[in-house]
């Protein structure tokens, strides 16, 4: 079990912004989680990797993809109040699920 958060590179986000909006991705993936898979993933230690999306279109893409495979997924559009505009798409969460389902999606992306 793991979960997978794509970061939108394009946008160059400050390292406060980014760890916010990271963890908005994990706990709102999370709550698209049926419960024996969020069990299973905290009594793993709650495994996660953060990963690079080159841009928008890149993170809408991989939704979808995760979305088909049934996959717990959340896109995280900004609020606007500090760097970016309302509706920025700054980052995907998928899973927690199974490693191997996750990777059909994500497993050519390079770790942030």
């Amino acid at each position: 079990m793991k979960q997978v958060i794509v970061v939108n590179e394009a946008l160059k986000l400050p390292r406060g912004k980014l760890a916010a909006q990271v963890a908005h991705a994990s706990v709102a993936a999370l709550l698209e989680t049926d419960s024996r898979d969020q069990i299973a993933w905290l009594e793993e230690g709650m495994p996660k990797v953060v990963l690079k999306g080159e841009d928008e279109a890149t993170l809408r893409d991989l939704e979808q993809k995760a979305a088909s495979l049934g996959l717990p997924v959340s896109l995280i559009e900004d609020a606007g109040r500090t760097v970016v505009p309302e509706g920025t798409i700054t980052c995907l969460g998928i899973g927690p699920a199974e490693d191997a389902r996750i990777d059909e999606v994500t497993g050519g992306l390079k770790l942030l």
